[in-house]
C-alpha cells in the first residue's frame, strides 16, 4: 500500500476507533488531510482533531488506547494541554487536538474535512468559527522595509560584537520572517494554497523563481541534512555527557 493510501486509511481507522468510543461527537482532518487532499503526499502527516462530547475530553488525553489500538506506537509527546504528536511503528506520524464543542468555538484553525461524524453533530463546525489569531497584517510596505533594515542593521552589529547567535536570529529569522510578509505584499504568487499559520510552508512553490535567491540568504538551506546531523550530534553530547 502506497503511503498516502496509507495515511488516510489511518485516518478512517481513527475515526471508528474514536466513534466506538462512545464518547466523540467527530473526527476533523486538517491540512493535507483535509481539504486539500491534493497536496498529499509521501511526506504528509495526519493532523486532525478529535471532538469529544461534554465532560469527556480527558478520556482521550488521558488514555491513547483509542489510538494505539489500531496499530502500535513507537513514540508519543505531549506537547500541548489539548494534545499529542506521535509516530507509528510503521512510520506514519501524526499530531492531534482533543477538544469539546465550547472549546472549538474558541480555537483558530484552518478549515477541516469530515472524516466522522455522530448523528446530530453540526457539520459545519469544521470551519472555524474565530479567526482572531489569523487577522494580523503588517502596516505597510514602508513599515516592513523599516523592521526589515533595522533588524539587519542590529543583528549585523551584535555579530561583531561577538553575539552571533543573536546576530544569526535577527538576520536570518526576525528579518527574513519579515522578507516573506514583504513578498507577499509585493508580488503575484503561483496560486498555491498557502498556509495561514506558517508563512515558510510552501514558498518554494508559491514563489518558485525566488527559490535561488532563498540559498544565498539562508546558507543552511542547502546543506539541511548536514545541520540536522550537527545539531543531532550537539544535542547528544549536551545531554548524555
Amino acid at each position: 500500500m502506497k503511503r498516502k493510501e496509507k495515511l488516510i486509511l489511518r485516518l478512517d481507522e481513527i475515526g471508528e476507533s474514536i466513534k466506538y468510543s462512545g464518547n466523540a461527537l467527530a473526527l476533523i482532518g486538517l491540512g493535507s488531510v483535509g481539504i486539500e487532499l491534493s497536496r498529499l503526499d509521501d511526506y504528509s502527516d495526519s493532523d486532525f482533531f478529535v471532538i469529544a462530547t461534554d465532560g469527556c475530553k480527558n478520556f482521550y488525553i488521558q488514555n491513547l488506547v483509542w489510538l494505539c489500538s489500531i496499530a502500535p506506537l513507537s513514540y508519543t509527546f505531549r506537547n500541548t494541554k489539548d494534545g499529542y504528536k506521535g509516530m507509528y511503528e510503521d512510520g506514519i506520524y501524526c499530531k492531534f487536538a482533543v477538544f469539546e464543542i465550547c472549546e472549538l468555538l474558541q480555537t483558530n484553525y484552518a478549515e477541516g474535512r469530515i472524516i466522522w461524524m455522530a448523528d446530530g453533530f453540526d457539520e459545519n463546525l469544521r470551519v472555524p468559527r474565530n479567526t482572531g489569531a489569523l487577522d494580523w497584517r503588517p502596516e505597510s510596505i514602508v513599515w516592513l522595509i523599516g523592521e526589515i533594515v533595522t533588524c539587519l542593521y542590529v543583528g549585523m552589529c551584535r555579530y561583531r560584537r561577538g553575539e552571533k547567535l543573536s546576530g544569526f536570529t535577527f538576520i536570518q529569522r526576525h528579518a527574513f520572517t519579515l522578507f516573506f510578509e514583504l513578498v507577499e505584499m509585493t508580488r503575484p504568487d503561483n496560486g498555491i494554497a498557502k498556509d495561514l499559520y506558517a508563512k515558510d510552508r510552501r514558498f518554494e512553490e508559491r514563489f518558485s523563481k525566488l527559490q535561488t535567491l532563498i540559498g544565498n540568504f539562508l546558507k543552511g538551506y542547502n546543506k539541511m541534512q548536514r545541520v540536522l546531523v550537527g545539531i543531532c550530534i550537539a544535542f547528544f553530547l549536551a545531554f548524555c555527557f
